[in-house]
């Protein structure tokens, strides 16, 4: 008897799912899970301190002092690690899986905790895409009007207009912005 309120809890939990789950299958045709599909990703991303417009799944990790400008979205399953500070412009696309770190633990394992996490701040420009599983070191600027390929390890800095994908991640071209669109050139096609 008394797992009966347990069990009605339950049932109108998994009720409001399944109706959450068919609105957002015939609005947008997707299906996200639970708590991605029942919080607001906009009024997240204002709770958290970002800029007008920007967005944040609930599956998405935040820590530390993470600053995020205006119409920034975030996608599902990110880590956005701000123990040494971390700031990302406006009109950025982080997308999903990727990881952005502004600390690391190394030193501190393998002196057996000995010596102190080594934090240094990372900054992101305006106008950046970040592809699906990218990381992000401690220490590393992306400029503005930036693009990194998916699956890219970025441990160096980034110019403005960069191109760059990789583990370690390299620079293949620029980006040109011209009549309001953006143009990709790479190295070869100079």
């Amino acid at each position: 008897m008394k797992d009966a309120p347990i069990a009605e809890l339950q049932g109108a939990l998994e009720r409001f799912h399944w109706s959450r789950q068919s609105e957002q299958r015939e609005k947008w045709n997707r299906s996200l899970p639970f708590a991605d599909g029942i919080v607001d990703r906009w009024e997240r991303a204002h709770f958290l301190g970002f800029g007008e417009g920007s967005s944040i799944y609930d599956s998405s990790i935040v820590m530390g002092d993470v600053k995020i400008g205006a119409n920034t979205w975030i996608g599902p399953f990110t880590v956005l690690d701000g123990s040494g500070g971390l700031e990302i412009g406006d009109y950025c696309s982080v997308s999903a899986g990727v990881q952005i770190y502004s600390h690391d633990s190394v030193d501190w394992a393998l002196t057996g905790g000995v010596a102190p996490y080594a934090t240094s701040p990372v900054r992101i420009g305006s106008n950046c895409y970040l592809g699906p599983m990218t990381i992000v070191g401690k220490g590393v600027r992306i400029g503005d009007h930036c693009l990194v390929g998916a699956n890219s390890l970025v441990n160096k800095n980034l110019p403005d207009h960069s191109v760059a994908y990789g583990s370690t991640c390299r620079i293949v071209g620029k980006v040109l912005i011209e009549d309001g669109r953006a143009r990709i050139v790479y190295a070869a096609d100079r």
